[in-house]
């Protein structure tokens, strides 16, 4: 007889910069969330679909939880945790390297009421010993009832092909919701915004913070059969657009260079990229600019 077809939601939670956006692209095998070594990269939900032959993952890729500074931060957190009981399996991931910190106890809290398994996933095993790794598994255990504790390395691909092993045992069974061939939720408007957002952070390093959008401002067809895509960077301040354009326009055309490439890719055709840096005071505190630039939930 043959085996159930199983499928489910997966959240991905935990503190920023723990590596959650490099496992989702390498479990579904091409970027569809971005990454940087800053802090809060990612904004929205993204879901990753991974279809195999008896069951399909469908991983939701949370912002950050931590503490809000500002409305924008208000909203990631609440859209993390909005997802911790709508989903059959949430996995923690923490940073091996870093080990438990504030931020973690945080999480945990919110963990408490939660009614599902809860997976603690300790990622960058490749940068800890052995010796470490136990004394975390055994420190966390202490505080939370995880239904499993998995160790990988999302960026070596350690011990990932286990964890999906893992995850599918407690996915109930379900139909595929996707075709077998789609790996996101989001349109590729979306994706073509956050992998030109992706080159600025990559591109300025600390000298623009996250204060930044990017709106796709328009999409046409050539005759050249190219496409032409405009879009703009939101910054907040006068300096942080001297920053992004740089020294006769360097930075701009450097950043267009690098996203265009990954569009290209994305789409599988040419295309002609557009760039401007545009400035919008306080952004991130103004609800409807917030929902303008796509941060939406029912409360903005």
């Amino acid at each position: 007889m043959d085996q159930a077809y199983k499928s489910g939601f997966i959240s991905i939670i935990g503190r920023p910069n723990v590596g959650k956006s490099t496992f989702m692209n390498r479990v579904i095998g091409q970027k569809i969330a971005i990454m940087s070594d800053k802090p809060q990269t990612t904004r929205n939900t993204i879901q990753g679909v991974l279809t195999e032959k008896d069951a399909q993952f469908v991983f939701i890729d949370t912002p950050g939880i931590h503490k809000p500074k500002h409305k924008l931060g208000d909203f990631m957190v609440k859209v993390a945790e909005n997802t911790l009981n709508e989903v059959d399996v949430v996995m923690f991931m923490i940073n091996a390297a870093e080990g438990f910190g504030r931020g973690d106890q945080f999480i945990i809290d919110r963990l408490q009421k939660v009614r599902g398994p809860v997976f603690l996933i300790i990622n960058k095993i490749d940068q800890v010993h052995p010796e470490k790794l136990l004394e975390l598994i055994t420190e966390y255990k202490d505080k939370y009832d995880f239904e499993e504790i998995v160790p990988i390395s999302a960026l070596e691909g350690n011990n990932v092909d286990h964890l999906l092993t893992v995850i599918k045992q407690h996915l109930p069974e379900g139909p595929q919701y996707y075709p077998e061939d789609q790996v996101t939720d989001h349109p590729e408007r979306f994706i073509m915004g956050e992998l030109i957002r992706e080159k600025v952070l990559q591109l300025t390093r600390e000298e623009v913070p996250h204060s930044i959008a990017v709106v796709i401002e328009n999409i046409e067809e050539r005759e050249d059969d190219k496409l032409l895509l405009q879009a703009s960077v939101i910054t907040e301040r006068s300096s942080q657009k001297g920053i992004i354009i740089g020294k006769q326009g360097s930075m701009l055309k450097e950043i267009g260079k690098r996203a265009r490439k990954d569009i290209e890719s994305l789409l599988g055709t040419k295309i002609y990229l557009e760039l401007w840096v545009k400035v919008q005071k306080d952004w991130r505190n103004r609800p409807h600019q917030l929902h303008e630039y796509g941060f939406r939930s029912d409360e903005y």
